[in-house]
């Protein structure tokens, strides 16, 4: 059982059926993050430099065979500037986006291995951003990218791949909001996974339904 497992109360999310003012209890005081604004940006990387580092098994026989790559742990940004404009509440955003990524390769042993690596994006942006205020807002990034294609250089000791890259930036700021609340929610019991063979021939009726046959 969870929330989406056929479970029914007016205390758990879901479909509001009804008026949406019925329940409500009280105002209740949130932290969280406001996003004030956020875009994306796709784009197709060719014949992009990846130096491998952190070899996994160490110490690979030379050549490395590409196999592919793949994005990791969370994006980081630096090097932010912001620019603000004349008019209005928009700026121009600088900011690179490092995207940390694995390299699966198949090394001269035929043993597979994995390597780190990153994509580095220097993004340029228009993008809204809040009045000064006390509290900061920051730049942050979600980022995702895989990459089905690549070689390795043996002259080098890197990996040129090909990545479609998909990065989304937010200008973000940590807040108290105040929202309206029907209440806690109502938790119910996890329902755990079982492999059950006999499930679906024990639900089969016992004799054929059919129609009866009828004397004329």
């Amino acid at each position: 059982m969870s929330f989406f497992s056929n479970f029914s109360s007016d205390h758990c999310p879901g479909t509001i059926s009804g008026n949406p003012l019925n329940g409500l209890c009280e105002k209740v005081c949130i932290q969280a993050e406001k996003i004030f604004d956020a875009g994306i940006i796709q784009t197709r990387l060719e014949n992009y430099t990846a130096a491998p580092t952190e070899f996994t098994p160490a110490g690979p026989t030379y050549p490395l065979t590409f196999v592919s790559a793949r994005s990791t742990t969370p994006a980081v940004v630096s090097n932010v500037n912001v620019e603000r404009q004349a008019e209005g509440n928009c700026a121009r955003v600088q900011a690179t986006v490092t995207i940390p990524i694995e390299i699966v390769y198949v090394d001269a042993n035929g043993a597979e291995g994995v390597a780190a690596s990153s994509i580095v994006l220097n993004e340029d942006v228009m993008m809204y951003v809040p009045n000064p205020s006390v509290m900061p807002f920051t730049v942050t990034s979600v980022a995702s990218c895989v990459s089905p294609e690549g070689t390795f250089d043996a002259a080098s000791g890197n990996f040129i791949i090909s990545a479609c890259v998909t990065c989304i930036l937010k200008v973000a700021m940590q807040v108290e909001l105040l929202v309206p609340s029907y209440g806690y929610c109502a938790i119910p019991p996890a329902q755990e996974y079982t492999q059950e063979v006999c499930t679906g021939f024990f639900e089969l009726p016992l004799y054929p339904q059919g129609r009866a046959c009828s004397k004329k």
